[in-house]
């Protein structure tokens, strides 16, 4: 059914107060709580963190066994229809119907969600212009390439106009241009400012890429989260030192001591995060106190990478270089 929307522009778009979901004696989701209101957020992990086990709880499949979550302000559990009217799905497998067109199986999907047919057909015209398959909107979907089955379940998602967009593995599966296409896609969407996204992806840079906000889970609780925006406008230095001297590893303590997060890289090599606070400088002033050259200075970008090796419990900065499209997190 189509709603009224009686919720007000300031509330999250998600809240989680110790929301529990368990399957027999597994725990799934353990005390997973926060306050989410960017206008894209990103859910991180490895198989079995609870990622799914989340969306799926938040569409209402999975009661939670404890706790409760609201979206804009509806309680899932004393409001469910009231608030999965503003969700959009995108699953990450195919459920499509055998011998449907894209414009008769969306538009069924539309007039399910509560819109009137004629209305319904309009948005179905208009959802799949957006997504690049107005051409092909009378083929049979099973005649459909890989991306544009998964172009075609983000048209779906979309038609009924929601306020909040899961998207399940949006690029699952898909080669580098199909890739960067649905990526334009999401952020398009972002920007427009009427929809909010959360994605949920094993993929690292997808999440980089498009989110906001970004909750990285292990083991049904949240390990770490991260404003990506805060990160990104902070003034963090990520570099690597080449030391010649024999103190190295008195220098390597009292940076540390200063505030300084060190990975010593052998004998001679140290990658460091210098926080806001402190300048190159303090690295030449801690060497100069120690006896030790900096024989080479190097500057290394922050990444979502290093973020998540530390939630997974890797405590060193890893500083790696930018990965290929598509990277992993396990």
């Amino acid at each position: 059914m189509v709603h009224e929307d009686t919720t007000t522009s300031d509330q999250p778009v998600l809240e989680l107060d110790d929301l529990w979901v368990r399957f027999g004696r597994v725990e799934a989701l353990r005390g997973v709580s926060g306050s989410f209101s960017a206008r894209s957020i990103g859910l991180l992990g490895p198989n079995g963190a609870g990622k799914t086990t989340l969306i799926h709880t938040l569409l209402g499949f999975h009661p939670p066994s404890q706790g409760s979550a609201h979206i804009f302000g509806r309680n899932l559990r004393t409001e469910p229809k009231e608030a999965r009217a503003q969700i959009g799905y995108m699953p990450e497998r195919d459920a499509f119907i055998a011998g449907q067109s894209a414009v008769n199986h969306i538009r069924q999907l539309a007039e399910l969600s509560g819109l009137p047919p004629r209305l319904a057909l309009e948005r179905t015209h208009e959802a799949l212009y957006f997504v690049g398959l107005y051409e092909a909107r009378y083929r049979k979907i099973e005649t459909y390439s890989l991306g544009m089955k998964q172009r075609a379940k983000l048209a779906q998602a979309l038609v009924h106009g929601p306020r909040l967009l899961f998207l399940d593995e949006p690029t699952n599966g898909l080669d580098p241009p199909g890739r960067e296409r649905m990526i334009r896609l999401i952020r398009d969407i972002r920007k427009t400012g009427n929809v909010h996204v959360v994605i949920s992806s094993h993929l690292l840079r997808d999440v980089e890429e498009c989110c906001e906000e970004v909750l990285i889970l292990k083991e049904g609780q949240i390990a770490y989260y991260c404003n990506l925006e805060e990160e990104r406008r902070a003034d963090r230095k990520f570099l690597e030192l080449q030391l010649f001297g024999r103190a190295v590893e008195a220098y390597v303590t009292a940076a540390r001591e200063a505030g300084i997060d060190c990975a010593p890289q052998g004998r001679r090599r140290v990658k460091m995060v210098v926080p806001p606070e402190r300048s190159i400088r303090d690295l030449y002033r801690l060497a100069a106190e120690h006896e030790i050259q900096i024989r080479h200075l190097d500057y290394k970008r922050d990444s979502l990478q290093d973020i998540f090796d530390k939630a997974m419990g890797k405590n060193t900065p890893e500083f790696r270089e930018d990965s290929e499209p598509g990277q992993e997190v396990a």
